[in-house]
């Protein structure tokens, strides 16, 4: 009879119980963390939406008006431009340089590929505030490394910091160089995943290495590119260091991006509240991709579920 009892199955009053008490367990857990969300960033957004109808003075409810300033200054309009141009471009091109060193260190022996991984890594560990310093070193109009050797091969001087185009450049080539071993260790992780039976299967059926990216590699790692694309999209966009480190938004203001437009409007000319508006308008941008993207990314894990 006591074995019988033993053995029974736990009743549901009993697991509805411990339900509650791994759920109670589970949010004390998480409470610090977001304790740290809502102090670090709810807190700061909603204080500057508050900021962002305010008067110069922090005086006076002005409601809308800093808005609608922005929207009638051609200089942020060229702020909004840049700072399209600035993260999509490099998210692009941090997207496919990655890709493709991803697929070339999976093909490497596992003891090759430990070693170029750990090399590989070195852009991203660095401090990006060290590392752009050593990049404006080698863009200095006198001293410049690169068109020393430029110089070698009977090349003239390139302005790289001192002309529009080539200063569009120079912050995305370093943010590219940057932020694309980011991408190479996240697909990596994704190919890694990939089940070998899925290649053989392709294979038996004659697929060839361009139709088993295309067919097996590519669906698989769906998830995590628009994942990856998301997350560096949005850091991308609020990207302050490289380019107030290199070109502090010049020529002419033609680098600026909305992070340090806003440190210039907001601290450099005592503006806060106007320097909120501007930090405010990345939000409804990044948001509509975002809403895209995780709509995406849900429609496909339901569908392979």
């Amino acid at each position: 009879m006591s074995d019988a009892v033993l053995l029974a199955p736990p009743r549901p009053n009993a697991l509805r119980r411990m339900a509650r008490r791994n759920s109670t367990t589970a949010f004390l857990l998480t409470l610090p963390l977001i304790l740290l969300i809502l102090g670090l960033v709810v807190y700061p957004f909603c204080y500057a939406v508050y900021l962002s109808t305010l008067n110069k003075r922090q005086t006076r409810f002005i409601g809308w008006d800093n808005f609608s300033f922005l929207l009638g200054r051609e200089t942020f309009w060229d702020v909004v431009f840049q700072s399209v141009l600035f993260a999509v471009t490099a998210v692009l091109l941090k997207a496919a340089i990655g890709f493709i060193l991803a697929h070339v260190l999976h093909a490497l022996p596992a003891k090759g590929q430990r070693k170029w991984r750990g090399m590989l890594l070195v852009p991203w560990v660095i401090p990006p505030a060290i590392s752009t310093l050593a990049w404006w070193w080698l863009f200095d109009p006198s001293y410049s490394a690169f068109n020393w050797a430029l110089m070698g091969f009977g090349v003239d001087p390139v302005p790289w910091l001192g002309a529009t185009g080539w200063a569009r450049f120079s912050v995305i080539l370093v943010n590219v160089w940057y932020g694309s071993p980011f991408f190479m260790i996240m697909y990596l992780a994704a190919l890694k995943s990939v089940p070998d039976q899925l290649y053989e299967a392709s294979a038996i059926d004659g697929a060839s290495g361009w139709q088993k990216l295309r067919f097996v590699t590519f669906p698989m790692m769906r998830n995590i590119i628009s994942i990856t694309v998301l997350f560096s999209l949005i850091v991308t966009f609020a990207n302050f260091d490289i380019v107030r480190i290199l070109t502090n938004g010049g020529p002419q203001d033609s680098t600026h991006v909305f992070a340090t437009y806003a440190f210039q409007v907001g601290i450099q000319s005592g503006d806060i509240p106007l320097g909120a508006s501007v930090s405010l308008f990345m939000f409804p941008l990044l948001a509509v991709f975002a809403i895209f993207t995780l709509r995406g990314v849900n429609k496909r894990t339901k569908e392979m579920a």
